[in-house]
């Protein structure tokens, strides 16, 4: 095992990948000499070269529409997209192509696309550089959308997304990428978790907290602050989020009764209104009080000095908690 930050996982992640397969290529803004604007791609065009290695121009529908071609000719391109509000000029590219092409052509046609987005906010960034796209995606079939939140699973699924025959949006979480954590750079993707399998964080008896990306550390801060309360959270990294792993979700909250959403993401038909309708599809007898969410404020995203308003924190948590728990601090009636 080696100490990485996930950005060096990530990193890592890419350099095996290109060594296990040559028709694996990355294309981006400013990948090559720079190395990505969070330097993700650092010395991977001096180790392969400018041609598999490719800076491209400001142009992400161009970007995307050269990666459907370079997937028709057998190539498993890489693109990153440098932040997540600069996807939707790529947005027609991915919906009506890159999710389409194998169903439309009845399965003659494969588009193994990973499409990178470094994503959602807290690092102070500017506006369109702090965007929680997630839902768009999710909600397009054809598509997987995966979202890290540890250096392991970041090198892990981003190599199991590239092996993929399947289109994967890979969501990696910009203000993780200086956290560091233990990696198996020599993990046997046959033995690793499937990218599609959700992950028990913590466990716990009371309460199932769901949620992915960079929100699992505040969920799992949430359950520590929790027990000291006398409550039991169990947290669930979800990992994908399209599709959803819900044979660990309903054990969970079966054994709970209870479940708390939180993503970053608006509230308005976001990952966690699909999460609480379908878990109360499934799980309607077992429930002992109706799901909450917390999320980020149907707004478009605030100015860097008010976004720690914006992004969901313990204290939102913690208050969802109380009110499933019908605890009696719950500050009833106020918006999560």
């Amino acid at each position: 095992m080696t100490q990485l930050t996930m950005a060096k996982a990530i990193n890592e992640g890419l350099r095996r990948a290109m060594a296990d397969d040559p028709k694996v290529l990355l294309m981006g803004e400013d990948i090559g000499k720079l190395g990505g604007v969070f330097r993700i791609t650092d010395g991977l065009q001096d180790e392969f070269g400018a041609q598999r290695v490719v800076d491209t121009p400001l142009a992400e529908a161009g970007i995307m529409g050269t990666a459907v071609g370079l997937a028709f000719r057998g190539y498993r391109p890489v693109v990153e997209i440098q932040f997540d509000g600069f996807v939707y000029p790529a947005f027609d590219q991915i919906v009506c192509q890159v999710a389409k092409l194998h169903y439309r052509t009845r399965g003659n046609v494969q588009m193994p696309i990973t499409i990178r987005i470094p994503w959602a906010g807290g690092v102070g960034a500017a506006e369109h550089h702090s965007e929680s796209p997630e839902a768009y995606f999710v909600h397009t079939s054809g598509l997987r959308v995966i979202a890290v939140s540890n250096p392991q699973d970041a090198y892990v699924m981003l190599r199991q997304a590239i092996a993929s025959n399947d289109p994967v949006v890979y969501f990696e979480p910009k203000r993780l990428y200086h956290t560091k954590g233990e990696v198996d750079l020599d993990v046997d993707l046959a033995d690793a978790p499937p990218m599609g399998l959700a992950r028990v964080a913590r466990e716990g008896s009371d309460v199932t907290l769901l949620t992915y990306g960079s929100q699992v550390s505040t969920a799992m801060d949430a359950a520590t602050a929790a027990e000291d309360d006398g409550v039991s959270i169990e947290v669930i990294d979800l990992r994908s989020i399209s599709p959803v792993d819900y044979r660990t979700v309903t054990a969970s909250v079966r054994k709970t009764g209870r479940v708390v959403v939180t993503h970053e993401a608006a509230r308005e038909a976001g990952v966690g209104a699909e999460l609480v309708a379908s878990v109360t599809e499934r799980c309607f007898n077992y429930l002992e009080a109706a799901p909450q969410r917390v999320t980020g404020h149907d707004i478009p995203y605030p100015p860097a000095k008010l976004e720690k308003h914006h992004i969901p924190d313990l204290d939102r948590i913690l208050d969802a908690v109380d009110r499933v728990m019908d605890r009696p601090n719950s500050l009833t009636g106020l918006e999560v």
